[in-house]
């Protein structure tokens, strides 16, 4: 276990409030079952809300990256290398370390706050079609800066 000082547990402070993670943002999971996955911010709470009194966000992310493809597959063999696992999952902003990319998938529609208690295995299949449809099409970004964000968020972590 590494514990903070108290220093830098003043400087996480001052990020939550600084609003550094807000929707789109790709953001690495420090803590937890998924630690070391990428995820996007889906909504950000920097005040917390009646349940969670702490500043937290709901992240969508990858718990399975799309594996290496190589021109000499065939379209079945890609289809079936290029499946993905996504997981979506309430998490303290302690447990949150923002990148520098920014990803234009708006994850808000799919993802409401009344159906995430009762429809999350619905809203995980949305958001695995969303993220693997995205994924074949990852030239069609409009911009330059998200196109280079959608490129990091489904290039798995070596480490």
């Amino acid at each position: 276990f590494c514990r903070l000082g108290r220093k830098s547990e003043g400087l996480l402070r001052t990020v939550a409030t600084m609003g550094v993670i807000k929707s789109g943002k790709v953001v690495i999971v420090l803590q937890g079952r998924f630690a070391g996955r990428k995820a996007i911010v889906v909504k950000a709470y920097d005040d917390g809300n009646a349940e969670r009194r702490f500043a937290h966000a709901m992240v969508a992310g990858i718990d399975r990256a799309p594996r290496k493809v190589t021109r000499s597959m065939s379209k079945e063999k890609i289809q079936k290398r290029t499946k993905m696992k996504p997981f979506l999952k309430y998490v303290n902003y302690t447990h949150l370390m923002p990148t520098r990319y920014v990803v234009d998938l708006d994850l808000k529609k799919i993802v409401d706050e009344s159906g995430l208690k009762e429809g999350k295995a619905e809203a995980r299949k949305a958001i695995k079609k969303v993220f693997e449809e995205r994924y074949h099409q990852q030239s069609s970004a409009k911009k330059e800066k998200k196109a280079a964000g959608t490129m990091y968020f489904y290039k798995k972590m070596a480490f």
